[in-house]
């Protein structure tokens, strides 16, 4: 019995963790199993074809850790970087600022690129120091790609032109946690040497599972990175690996039947589709909020998030009594306001597994909260504009056609 129990289903829009499909809930509902049988080995070597076509990419080295985003971060960081190295982090919001704050408590030099919150990375600093760095002494370039903390996402494409225009041999580390499966992301277009995610965000599994992919640059510095890591050594796995048995410590099998049905469903919606649907419903999302007369904490279109819409209060109401409000009357989850920006905005989060009625459901949940709160919106004005705006361009469902 759930201790705080609510008639009907919880209307979860954080940005993570997102709602889990019937069919993946199903699949994980079994019995442990011996990990060293036959049957695992198999459904793992599987499942690490398969997640390299979520990074899109033929040539990285996948890592099915048992951990969350910050222990992914640390394993992109400790297996490829020594003491001292210099690397360059951009502080936009709260979840880069964490990933900073780890990379100076593991000794390295981290030069720090800060951004008003609601803004992108600033990639002409960027070009400056890459340009003026000739002793390359720069040795890694970390960029969250998209910041849950106030929705703005980032160019990596644009990163990737200025390594490649200053000829700069810096490692490109990508926390991808709230866009792998959700934005466009291509691994080996735009030469990313280490990316990593989260079970518990697009791909709509439990938190648990962080997923690395390594490229082969980021491999050969794995030689030779110094770093003290046991637990997120690739060492220990690719010694696994070729041993065929892929796992140096107990596994999560109920995580891993979780993510065979995970990616089944996006491959059967094709991930373009998933993309596709993403971008929709995030417009719809930003169309309601224009119509409830609120901003949008991301300060320019090219920014915007697909995953998540973080939306500024007016000064009169602390957004955290909207989330309070929304949990306590309508059984409806949104996110907090972090750090720089708490009490100031609230975050809807339209990733995973997700459509376009639920979102229709969760906005009239929000406008409900703001009448609550003393906000003069009118009741079914955002509805309305994204409802018009999904009526217009949400496609047949391709198993349905």
């Amino acid at each position: 019995m759930d201790y705080v129990n609510g008639p009907g289903r919880n209307h979860l829009f954080v940005p993570g963790p997102v709602n889990i499909p019937e069919q993946v809930l199903r699949a994980m509902n079994r019995n442990n199993e011996d990990y060293r049988a036959p049957a695992i080995p198999a459904l793992t070597k599987n499942l690490l074809e398969d997640v390299k076509k979520i990074f899109k990419t033929t040539s990285g080295t996948p890592f099915l850790i048992p951990t969350t985003g910050t222990g992914a971060w640390e394993s992109a960081l400790t297996n490829t970087l020594s003491p001292g190295d210099r690397t360059v982090s951009f502080l936009i919001g709260q979840f880069s600022l964490l990933w900073i704050d780890q990379q100076q408590r593991l000794k390295f030099n981290v030069d720090v690129v800060e951004s008003d919150w609601g803004a992108g990375a600033d990639l002409d600093a960027l070009a400056s120091k890459i340009a003026e760095d000739t002793a390359h002494t720069i040795k890694a370039v970390c960029i969250v790609h998209n910041e849950t903390a106030t929705g703005v996402t980032n160019n990596l494409a644009t990163v990737r032109k200025i390594l490649d225009h200053y000829q700069h041999p810096a490692l490109f580390l990508v926390d991808g946690v709230s866009s792998i499966c959700a934005l466009d992301f291509r691994m080996d277009e735009w030469g990313i040497d280490v990316a990593l995610t989260g079970s518990q965000k697009a791909l709509s599994l439990p938190t648990g599972m962080g997923i690395v992919c390594a490229s082969p640059k980021a491999l050969e510095a794995s030689k030779t990175a110094t770093s003290v890591r046991v637990f997120f050594d690739w060492n220990d796995y690719l010694k696994f690996y070729k041993l065929g048995s892929y796992w140096p410590y107990t596994p999560s099998i109920q995580l891993l039947y979780g993510l065979r049905a995970a990616l089944d469903l996006l491959f059967e919606e094709g991930l373009d589709n998933v993309i596709a649907r993403h971008t929709r419903l995030a417009k719809a999302t930003r169309l309601a909020v224009d119509a409830w007369g609120l901003k949008n904490c991301t300060q320019k279109e090219e920014w915007f998030s697909d995953t998540v819409t973080a939306v500024i209060v007016p000064s009169y109401i602390d957004s955290a009594e909207i989330v309070r409000r929304a949990w306590k009357r309508y059984n409806l989850s949104l996110g907090l306001g972090l750090n720089k920006v708490a009490g100031k905005v609230f975050r809807i989060g339209h990733l995973g597994n997700l459509n376009e009625l639920q979102l229709l459901g969760c906005l009239a949940g929000v406008e409900m909260v703001l009448k609550d709160v003393g906000y003069p919106v009118t009741l079914g004005s955002g509805v309305a504009a994204a409802s018009a705006f999904l009526q217009n361009t949400t496609p047949l469902i391709p198993s349905r056609i």
